[in-house]
């Protein structure tokens, strides 16, 4: 009967179908977020998205004309073609278009290096940034003041403002990155090199090492954190004051343990006589966003596990493990180093 007539069931989609929305979905999603290099947060990282776009456009132009060239002898006139014919789709689509094309992107590129290059005003902020397997030591130079305003693993800076980026190297070829602010450069051993980032946006982004050096390269990240100037200033101001005392009998003992076992030798912690320079300054460790260069959470879970067994979360690095040391000790330190914000 008509009216029991059953309706045919809706079409599924092909399967291959499904798999390239779900690639295209990845790829898109890859496109945005800290970092990513297309979802710009400074003036640097939006003239290179810029030049991504235009290079693009222009390896498809040269794509699509060898492409097309190829289809018109190959399918839609496949006789023999005439020596003036022949030449002209051999010179215009093989010489010619590249040629200009390749040649207005290069002229596009050169035009644009001054400007990712051009220095901060007089007097502005520099910051040097010293690779290290694998972790970067950071020094803020203010003007003013003799001595820099020393951290580690972490960057901050004003928003709309240029800073300069004294990049360096003591053991192998790292590469500094923050891809939503800019380019990236290499700390090259025995030289500096220089890199100016003007961020745009507030926010905090991602930032790592783009060149392998190591064992633990991919454990090689750091945050870069753009704040308003004045938000920026009090965080300066606090970065560059001593370690607040321990305030508790926990964080007592776990400073006390610190300087006991050894801590001392290779960390420094200004207003205590830990003076060490092999490793990561850790005045105000507490307050930073990650621990071991974003290889961990900062809390106190994570410092008596990195403290305890680092080499289990970065392999071959130098720093040694302390799990023959007492629980209570354990917990004591991490306490402390917690409390240091």
């Amino acid at each position: 009967m008509i009216g029991s007539a059953t309706r045919p069931a809706p079409a599924r989609p092909p399967r291959r179908s499904v798999v390239a929305l779900a690639l295209a979905a990845m790829l898109l999603a890859g496109c945005d977020g800290p970092a990513s290099a297309l979802d710009p947060a400074g003036r640097g990282a939006a003239d290179i998205a810029v030049l991504f776009t235009i290079m693009a456009v222009g390896a498809a132009v040269v794509w699509a004309v060898v492409v097309a060239i190829a289809l018109y002898a190959g399918l839609l006139n496949p006789r023999p073609h005439s020596r003036r014919s022949a030449r002209w789709l051999i010179l215009g689509g093989g010489v010619i278009v590249p040629t200009v094309t390749l040649a207005a992107l290069l002229l596009y590129g050169l035009v644009l290096m001054p400007q990712l290059r051009e220095p901060p005003p007089a007097g502005g902020l520099r910051i040097d940034v010293s690779g290290e397997q694998w972790w970067w030591r950071v020094a803020y130079h203010l003007p003013g003041h003799d001595a820099p305003v020393t951290l580690a693993n972490e960057i901050r800076l004003p928003v709309g403002e240029r800073t300069e980026f004294r990049l360096s190297s003591p053991d192998v070829i790292h590469s500094f990155w923050i891809p939503a602010l800019g380019g990236k450069l290499d700390n090259i051993p025995g030289r500096t090199t220089t890199l100016v980032l003007e961020p745009t946006r507030t926010g905090t982004y991602r930032g790592i090492c783009a060149e392998y050096c190591g064992s633990s390269h991919a454990r090689m990240e750091f945050h870069a954190v753009v704040m308003e100037r004045p938000a920026f200033d009090r965080w300066l101001a606090a970065q560059a004051a001593p370690a607040r005392p321990p305030a508790t009998t926990l964080e007592q003992r776990g400073a006390e343990a610190f300087l006991t076992h050894g801590c001392a030798a290779c960390h420094a912690i200004r207003g205590t006589p830990a003076a060490g320079v092999v490793g990561p300054d850790l005045t105000h460790v507490g307050s930073r966003l990650g621990l071991a260069a974003g290889t961990l959470p900062n809390d106190p879970d994570a410092f008596r596990a990195w403290v305890a067994h680092p080499d289990a979360f970065k392999p071959d690095v130098p720093m040694p493990a302390f799990a023959m040391l007492p629980d209570d000790d354990l917990d004591a330190i991490a306490a402390y180093l917690e409390s240091l914000q």
